[in-house]
């Protein structure tokens, strides 16, 4: 799903999607649990990033679902949290 892209500031990148479309992400909502710790403390293990499989990837399996960034759809870890919040404010 992605072609080139390339990190900018932060945690800020640009990718090109295969259907020639462009978008600047901040990629930080999605750099969430354990996986994604190293790569949030060092700003240069961020920009080791590489496209794997159509998605963007880094050296230690860490990976973000493209289908995800392509449609700005909510992580998977945020579905999880807002449901059991909820789940608590209903008992």
């Amino acid at each position: 799903m992605f072609k080139p892209f390339e990190p900018k500031d932060e945690f800020n990148v640009l990718v090109q999607f295969t259907d020639g479309s462009q978008k600047q992400t901040n990629l930080d909502p999605y750099l969430h649990g354990p996986i994604f710790k190293s790569i949030r403390n060092n700003i240069s293990e961020f920009h080791a990033m590489f496209i794997d499989e159509g998605t963007i990837a880094w050296p230690n399996s860490a990976d973000i679902d493209p289908d995800v960034l392509y449609y700005g759809l909510t992580p998977a870890w945020a579905v999880s949290e807002s449901a059991s919040s909820t789940e608590q404010q209903t008992l």
